[in-house]
């Protein structure tokens, strides 16, 4: 039986409704949490105010499908204020005087950057898109400092990097930034493309902290990168 496709996209519509319901309940959650314990620092108290009449206010607009893009934007923009405002209630919690920066619940920070090492595989593809979701991207060496805070983390994994050959031939990173072959970074012989296997496009992290690469579709971990959120 064909099902028509507007009852297709008004069911899609009313499921993304009900997560965004779900989501503004849960930031109210956290606006009320944040107001009660930040009753020390005045302008931190009143930005919690703004953020939780506009939570209220999103909430009142949600009777209306057409209006679900709308407050799915609205919601972003108020998660990422709201997470602006707990990193800063960490660091008058921690009384700290340092400049550094927040990182998501799962994250790790490093000088000014987060970093996410994944649980589970997917292709490298699948890998950089995930990343995106997350404001983020696959991973981008820059110095030797980096390097061996990642690579020490990794072990004695394999994780996807945004490094790669596949777009034009020639490596550069995820961000299309070239990237000259280190031999010191990598295994021994690598990267050949070997043949036989299919186009050998994408790089990892090996088990031992080196680079290999292989086949794009193949599924392993990944390491995603971020800014800091500042306090």
């Amino acid at each position: 039986m064909l099902i028509p496709s507007w009852h297709v996209s008004d069911r899609k519509m009313s499921n993304r409704l009900g997560t965004l319901e779900q989501t503004v309940s849960n930031l109210s959650k956290i606006v009320q949490s944040l107001n009660a314990s930040l009753h020390h620092t005045q302008e931190m108290a009143k930005q919690v105010q703004q953020l939780q009449y506009a939570v209220e206010n999103n909430k009142d607009q949600l009777n209306s499908v057409s209006e679900a893009p709308k407050q799915l934007s609205a919601i972003d923009s108020l998660s990422k204020s709201i997470a602006a405002i707990k990193c800063s209630h960490e660091h008058v919690i921690n009384n700290s005087s340092t400049t550094g920066g927040c990182c998501p619940v799962g994250w790790t920070v490093f000088e000014s950057n987060c970093y996410f090492f994944s649980g589970d595989s997917r292709s490298w593809n699948e890998s950089r898109d995930w990343c995106e979701t997350q404001q983020a991207h696959l991973l981008i060496l820059h110095n030797d400092k980096e390097w061996d805070f990642v690579t020490r983390r990794s072990m004695p994994h394999f994780y996807w990097i945004g490094l790669s050959d596949w777009r034009t031939g020639r490596w550069e990173w995820v961000n299309q930034t070239p990237y000259t072959v280190e031999p010191r970074r990598w295994k021994p012989g690598q990267p050949d493309n070997l043949t036989g296997h299919g186009d050998e496009d994408c790089a990892h992290l090996y088990d031992d902290r080196l680079l290999n690469d292989v086949h794009c579709s193949i599924k392993m971990q990944f390491i995603c990168q971020k800014p800091t959120l500042n306090a």
